[in-house]
């Protein structure tokens, strides 16, 4: 895959202090499109609007955007400077929105998927995206080797999802139940007094 626009952004994310602490393009190429791009099949099964949590730079984000071109994407991120960056870096892509702000305050049972890496441990990240997924959508969560499929799935249960399963780097968590009252807790919460 070779879109330019795709070529400006990971330019534009390595020029941008504070955004990834990569210098290298080719590596920033690896990391930031063709890992994002690794929830393509995933993120097919669920028709309807994305929203990538916390999403600092736009990974996974814009390279999802580019993806699914027809889909509208909103980008998820609670600091100022990096929302205000983010606006600057999606001109090229009319799907993308950005909006401030944080999930424990965003509108719930919107999305068909909601995507996160880097956010924040997996169980907690779970507990902020899944109230933001509408029943029949999934929450997409990028990972590492040593993630606990058990904790996350204890919040999954308390929250609105359903059974855990693993893709390579990836948690899948569909949504198949409305998010209970008390959900999603208040800013913070959720990282003090995590579910699992």
């Amino acid at each position: 895959m070779s879109d330019e626009r795709l070529r400006r952004w990971i330019a534009q994310l390595v020029a941008t202090p504070g955004l990834t602490a990569i210098k290298d393009l080719d590596e920033a190429w690896r990391e930031h499109v063709e890992r994002s791009l690794e929830a393509v099949d995933v993120v097919s099964r669920f028709d309807g609007p994305i929203v990538d949590v916390g999403s600092g730079g736009g990974s996974p984000g814009i390279p999802l955007a580019f993806a699914f071109s027809e889909r509208e994407v909103t980008l998820l991120e609670s600091q100022e400077r990096k929302a205000e960056a983010l606006a600057r870096l999606t001109v090229e892509f009319p799907n993308v929105s950005v909006v401030r702000g944080r999930a424990e305050e965003h509108e719930t049972d919107r999305y068909a998927v909601a995507v996160a890496r880097a956010l924040a441990p997996p169980p907690v990240a779970a507990e902020w995206c899944l109230p933001l997924v509408a029943s029949g959508g999934a929450v997409v969560l990028y990972v590492g080797p040593s993630a606990d499929l058990e904790h996350v799935q204890r919040v999954a249960d308390r929250v609105g999802g359903g059974r855990v399963s693993e893709e390579p780097g990836l948690l899948v968590i569909p949504k198949i139940a409305h998010t209970p009252e008390g959900f999603p807790r208040r800013p913070g919460v959720a990282k003090k007094r995590p579910l699992a």
